[in-house]
């Protein structure tokens, strides 16, 4: 696997749905890039300026700045340094939900943590990018994450499963629930893992699946319980470890 582009979106269904992305002009895409090396912001502005539908309309160099940032210009993605002076990018993350529930955020960091990685993803980023990574690819995981989808290349994604393998796998067989056999998934609940793992939305799903939204969450209890998952992240996680995200779209009806 070269590269995992989609996964699920925003991880609670119980919090607020986000908004469709601001345009201020046809397919705009508002970025502030946060981070504390001048050289680093220069460079990836220089970069995401090419697009012709990008726009920078602000840059922060600590993590209380980006607060401030984000706050006072609504941005439609946040580009963010982990590694950040006054607050870190954690701490500006964990933050960010009081201030914007819209605005998307990818990190962009030197660090191979894979603590770090899954902190991220648990407080809720939408994508997780290497510096190192070829420019083609940041601009792509930009596209992809205003878009709706979770952003992983192989380096992280591969790094975030070993975290949750354990979990997932031979934490099944360990004591407590997790140590009962599992049934497998069914065909419908296979269905509903690939399109958690697609980004939809349990609404998206009964409407696509002709099924009621509570059906929906029956079976996503189902499938948690089968796993031993305990959230959509890890859910997801789980479909890109397997392959079920490249499942065809569940049939209708």
């Amino acid at each position: 696997m070269e590269l995992t582009e989609t996964m699920v979106s925003p991880m609670n269904d119980g919090a607020e749905t986000r908004e469709p992305a601001k345009e201020t002009k046809k397919s705009t895409v508002r970025l502030v890039i946060a981070d504390d090396h001048p050289i680093v912001r220069d460079g990836l502005k220089k970069l995401l300026l090419l697009e012709d539908d990008f726009e920078v309309v602000g840059e922060a160099s600590d993590g209380r700045e980006v607060l401030d940032k984000v706050r006072e210009l609504d941005p439609d993605v946040l580009l963010l340094d982990l590694r950040m002076p006054n607050l870190d990018g954690l701490a500006a993350l964990q933050a960010l939900p009081q201030i914007n529930k819209r605005t998307r955020v990818i990190v962009l960091t030197a660090s191979e943590d894979k603590n770090e990685f899954v902190q991220a993803m648990k407080l809720g980023c939408s994508g997780i990018v290497l510096k190192q990574t070829a420019p083609d690819l940041i601009v792509k995981s930009i596209r992809k994450v205003h878009s709706g989808e979770i952003w992983l290349d192989s380096h992280t994604t591969a790094a975030v499963m070993r975290q949750f393998s354990s979990g997932m796998d031979t934490g099944l067989s360990g004591n407590g629930a997790k140590g009962r056999e599992r049934s497998p998934l069914s065909t419908r609940e296979r269905e509903i893992v690939a399109l958690v793992a697609q980004g939809y939305k349990n609404k998206e799903m009964a409407e696509k699946m002709f099924i009621s939204e509570q059906t929906v969450k029956n079976h996503l209890h189902n499938i948690f319980d089968k796993l031993g998952v305990s959230d959509r992240l890890e859910l997801a996680l789980y479909a890109i470890h397997k392959g079920l995200h490249l499942a065809a779209d569940a049939p209708k009806g």
